[in-house]
């Protein structure tokens, strides 16, 4: 639709040019009213409501608006002030009223309107929460206040009142946000289990604490991202990995201790007293992963991991001659690794996956693999729908893959997979390519 609207006022306007060239006119009280009824009719298209009403919008929505009043001060004005025709200036500012709308409308081009949900597949409703949690153990490193580090939460969890659900915490990617993978979230609470995503605080593109409070993400640390590569400087990356696992893990970490805190307090809300705390499993997306799979090395309580596209980051102690060193301690609990185009035919070439590349290869019977080819890495998020045009950017390929299936694949075995380890319902089977 935002395109729609974009090519709609790129015709007007050079229709408009046009005719005032043909004419020799600038037709001001003509311009006047074109504007005035692109306005209405930009209004009428929101109440009907024939498109989805939000942030989106705003900016075009506002140049509508001054474009409009201008029109109407125009009209209604006693004289009318009259400028020297000029074929030049008439297309040039039909030029700069077009680019104008597509820089506005950007927003509206990029992320769809027409989001697609995957459905949930449980017999449970799927009701969430958020919730503001603060570390009085940390003190924020990305600020210089002294303040203590808050990490925003959200909760998906079963509408019940009734029984004790596994708990599954998810840790979202490098730029992403707590709601990345809604859902894989709502697919796992609708089949009973309780799942908290993390916003990584200043690692997150932005977040949203409880009191509708916003922090946007750090710039110092985007950088870090930007210029992170094992291949130009593996030390400099060691350094980052280091770093980014430390507040990774410690957020987790505190995460689940504070839901198990809540879950044993008798008057604590609904979501924590569903939660069985015996029984936990983590995941994550890319970096996010990471930290999820350093998580099942650190606590003795974490039952199964999952890691979408994610290299074992934790695991590596230092550098060697060019080259990263792994623990050769085996992974102790349960993995599911899951691979996209992205990453997939390069594992043996890449440093940082060199971990999972072993881990392919080797016989470990608890340790999973699944690749879903035609498909990049920010397509194992929800991003692929929210916005399939700057998924398709920045992974650098157009899919072959329908971003539902894909989803929906991802939903499946992740399902299964804590099906197996949390619930203890069969044995996963479903390692392989999709």
């Amino acid at each position: 639709m935002g395109t729609i609207i974009f090519l709609m006022a790129v015709i007007v306007e050079a229709a408009f040019a046009a005719f005032c060239i043909m004419t020799k006119s600038n037709h001001a009280k003509e311009r006047s009213i074109i504007r005035i009824t692109f306005f209405i009719g930009f209004v009428l298209i929101t109440v009907l409501p024939i498109i989805d009403w939000s942030l989106r919008y705003y900016a075009l929505a506002s140049l509508l608006l001054i474009l409009a009043i201008i029109g109407v001060k125009g009209l209604i004005q006693e004289k009318e002030v009259k400028r020297e025709y000029s074929a030049v200036r008439v297309v040039l500012k039909a030029i700069g009223m077009m680019a104008l709308m597509f820089v506005l409308s950007l927003p509206v081009i990029i992320f769809s309107q027409d989001k697609k949900v995957v459905a949930a597949t449980g017999e449970y409703q799927v009701l969430t929460q958020i919730d503001t949690y603060t570390d009085k153990n940390r003190v924020e490193s990305y600020s210089d206040m002294g303040e203590n580090r808050k990490l925003n939460v959200q909760f998906w969890y079963p509408d019940t009142l009734g029984g004790e659900h596994p708990l599954v915490v998810f840790s979202h990617g490098g730029l992403g946000v707590k709601s990345s993978n809604e859902s894989l979230y709502n697919e796992l609470a609708s089949h009973g289990y309780i799942v908290c995503s993390i916003d990584h605080v200043y690692q997150s593109f932005y977040s949203t604490d409880e009191d509708g409070d916003t922090t946007w993400i750090d710039l110092g640390y985007v950088q870090e991202l930007f210029a992170e590569d094992p291949q130009s400087d593996i030390q400099q990356s060691y350094g980052y990995y280091q770093k980014w696992m430390k507040i990774r893990t410690a957020d987790i970490n505190f995460v689940i201790d504070y839901i198990m805190t809540e879950a044993e307090n008798n008057h604590a809300e609904l979501v924590y007293k569903l939660a069985d705390i015996s029984k936990i499993g983590v995941m994550g997306h890319s970096l996010g992963g990471s930290a999820a799979l350093g998580i099942g090395r650190i606590r003795a309580d974490v039952t199964a991991v999952i890691a979408l596209e994610s290299p074992f980051m934790y695991d590596i102690e230092g550098v060697e001659d060019e080259q990263f060193i792994f623990t050769d301690k085996i992974f102790p609990v349960p993995v599911l690794n899951v691979y996209s185009d992205s990453s997939w035919d390069i594992l043996g070439q890449r440093p940082q996956y060199a971990a999972n590349y072993r881990m392919l290869l080797d016989s470990n019977e608890n340790a999973f693999h699944v690749y879903i080819s035609g498909v990049g890495h920010l397509a194992l998020t929800d991003f692929a729908l929210t916005s399939p045009f700057l998924t398709r950017l920045l992974d650098g390929k157009k899919p072959t893959t329908e971003t539902e299936y894909c989803l929906k694949t991802i939903n499946k075995v992740c399902l299964e997979f804590f099906n197996s380890y949390l619930k203890g319902d069969g044995e996963f089977t479903s390692s392989g390519s999709y």
